[in-house]
């Protein structure tokens, strides 16, 4: 959603608030239709709000998200779509933060859409965390910790989010807000309670949340998924694996190169009396076994003609090639032998070697192609990010309550997804007119405008000479 802004002699165009480059201009006509599309999208929502002064401020918080401000937090909105007034700030601010509408609710409708639009059954699931940094500690769950999206440790707050990604395009699919288990003692309480923090909520790590939205995914059956794949933060934590193993559900997770294997399953002695000494009251693994090994120096003993090229994805700037080697191994669970998996080691050709090992409990029969191209399935949801947070605010909210940012997410959800869908929409049809129009902004006041109750006043998106460029990339 780029802007024009004026500049002494002549117009200058700037760039997304992502960075991205927008693939096409969206023309006056174009713009007029999707004021009927976002209206027609969000009445898929209306269920979940019981009040009509609920869905008047959803819909304008979606056409604000949508929009082309430079900040997309409340108080911009309504300046821009309706003028100054200090009632409709409030109201608004209220919706986000302190009504009491199902933002579950709204997850399950939008899952709803998500599998109309992208579904398939190789769908994947990519699971992942991202920090939001925060000044101050009243906000949520927030505390020092490693922050993504700085890079480093940082007062922020923390949130695991679930993303589907198939052949026809990606989107988020459920979210969760992680709450440090410092936030759990007694000095939390009035804060737990400030911020709205539910009595039952107890503490769990990022992959007992993520494992949760799996497992609740899988029972909903709505959207179709074979995969799920993680960074190596879910990968190393053996019980989060095992989970999706007992969902019936493939996983394809990076692990530490550290990660000890056996390439041949070892010998196990039971418990019972010994040919000497005291007898065994648990199982060992028996002494003349060799000892696991780590993927890392398992990759160096290999020889070069372990290593063959596989195409991963066509990339923005051309297809994207590595080198695999594929075994079949064995894992180590409480020192004793787990479950027999593959392990996949990509290496990246060019001068600057890197080396990334992955674990899947895939068939042994599945193809070793499939494999490789599973490592490319990381980039939707650092996609997703970029475009949430570069487009539609996922990062702006300036709410410190639970509800607040469950409600804030839910909507850059929505506000996400009717992107994709308009993006598939156009790639069906591509010889609409392509002259510039009105701003992106104005999506809402050229059709019906978004009202906020009984504050609506006529005021629409000042309409500036600006193209209109939606984050259409491919």
């Amino acid at each position: 959603m780029s802007r024009k802004a004026k500049q002494p002699g002549r117009l200058i165009r700037r760039p997304p608030a992502s960075g991205r480059k927008p693939s096409r201009c969206l023309s006056a006509v174009e713009i007029a239709h999707l004021a009927d599309d976002v209206s027609a999208y969000h009445r898929h929502f209306h269920c979940v709000f019981k009040r009509r002064e609920q869905r008047d401020a959803s819909m304008f918080y979606l056409c604000g998200q949508l929009s082309g401000l430079e900040r997309k937090t409340i108080e911009p909105m309504v300046l821009a779509m309706h003028g100054p007034d200090l009632n409709v700030i409030r109201a608004l601010q209220q919706f986000m933060g302190q009504s009491h509408w199902s933002a579950s609710d709204a997850i399950k409708q939008h899952q709803r859409l998500v599998a109309e639009s992208l579904g398939d059954p190789l769908g994947v699931l990519i699971v992942d965390g991202s920090g939001f940094p925060k000044q101050g500690p009243y906000s949520a769950g927030v505390a020092y910790q490693y922050c993504g999206h700085l890079g480093k440790l940082a007062n922020c707050q923390e949130g695991v989010f679930l993303v589907y990604a198939s052949q026809h395009g990606y989107t988020f699919l459920d979210e969760r807000l992680y709450v440090p288990e410092q936030w759990f003692d007694s000095e939390h309480e009035l804060l737990r309670a400030r911020c709205g923090i539910p009595d039952d909520i107890a503490f769990q790590t990022e992959p007992a949340l993520a494992l949760q939205m799996v497992a609740n995914v899988q029972t909903a059956g709505v959207v179709p998924f074979r995969w799920v794949a993680c960074d190596e933060h879910f990968g190393q934590n053996t019980a989060f694996l095992d989970g999706i193993v007992a969902l019936g559900k493939w996983y394809f997770a990076e692990v530490p190169s550290d990660t000890r294997v056996w390439l041949r399953t070892p010998t196990v002695e039971l418990p019972g009396r010994g040919p000497l000494g005291r007898p065994r009251l648990h199982p060992r693994v028996a002494r003349h076994a060799p000892a696991a090994r780590e993927l890392r120096a398992i990759a160096v003993d290999l020889p070069r003609s372990a290593w063959q090229p596989y195409l991963i994805k066509e990339g923005s700037q051309g297809p994207l090639w590595a080198e695999f080697a594929f075994l079949r191994v064995t894992t180590v669970r409480d020192g004793l032998p787990g479950p027999r998996v593959w392990a996949v080691l990509r290496r990246s050709l060019g001068a600057s070697t890197e080396l990334k090992f992955h674990l899947s409990n895939a068939l042994l029969d599945c193809q070793r192609r499939d494999l490789a191209q599973m490592t490319g399935w990381r980039w939707p949801i650092e996609t997703t990010f970029e475009e949430a947070k570069g487009e539609v605010g996922m990062d702006h909210y300036e709410t410190r309550s639970w509800l607040g940012w469950h409600h804030h997410m839910v909507q850059t959800f929505m506000a996400h997804l009717f992107l994709i869908r308009l993006r598939l929409r156009l790639k069906k049809s591509p010889g609409l007119d392509h002259r510039p129009g009105p701003s992106v902004g104005d999506l809402c006041a050229a059709g019906r405008q978004p009202t906020l109750g009984r504050y609506h006043r006529h005021h629409r998106i000042p309409s500036a000479p600006q193209p209109c460029r939606l984050p259409l990339t491919s």
